[in-house]
């Protein structure tokens, strides 16, 4: 299972947080910073698999880790994950950011933050992963994306007529 989810850029600075266990918001923020702590002082031609840290569970959980360019994505799974699996899905995760955002970057984690808890939610759901097909999260995505905008467009004409 999936415990959490984490990106940060290179100085430590959480750009989505996504929590599947209850922790009060210290202990969030210790996570974080442990955790950028041990996998930000890694070199880049080591296993991107390592033990979580104390704060997270110590060696019953792992962390499953992709660095590109300046940010880091972080899974934290118990020992019934893949971690081969894990890495799969950060890269199909990636992907479809990628696809959604024309390549990318950390400013479209920082000012579209709900259209990526939106694709994650799509690829993972308390903690279980539901799709990893990055076409149909796409579409699933676009569908949301589309409602969003018939609904504004019917707010705005109620608005109007008034």
């Amino acid at each position: 299972m999936i415990k959490a989810i984490l990106i940060f850029n290179n100085h430590g600075k959480p750009r989505l947080s996504k929590f599947y266990e209850h922790y009060n918001e210290d202990t969030e923020q210790q996570i974080i910073r442990e955790t950028f702590h041990l996998v930000s002082k890694r070199d880049e031609n080591v296993c991107n698999f390592l033990e979580g840290g104390m704060l997270i569970g110590g060696s019953d959980y792992r962390l499953i880790y992709r660095h590109y360019a300046t940010l880091y994505f972080v899974f934290c799974v118990d020992s019934s994950e893949s971690e081969l699996g894990i890495l799969d899905l950060i890269q199909v995760f990636v992907e479809t950011l990628d696809k959604c955002f024309e390549n990318v970057c950390e400013l479209d984690l920082i000012f579209h933050v709900d259209k990526v808890h939106n694709i994650l939610a799509e690829m993972v759901m308390g903690g279980m992963v539901l799709e990893t097909n990055m076409n149909e999260i796409i579409t699933q995505v676009d569908s949301q994306n589309k409602m969003e905008k018939s609904e504004t467009f019917i707010f705005q004409s109620t608005r109007q007529d008034r």
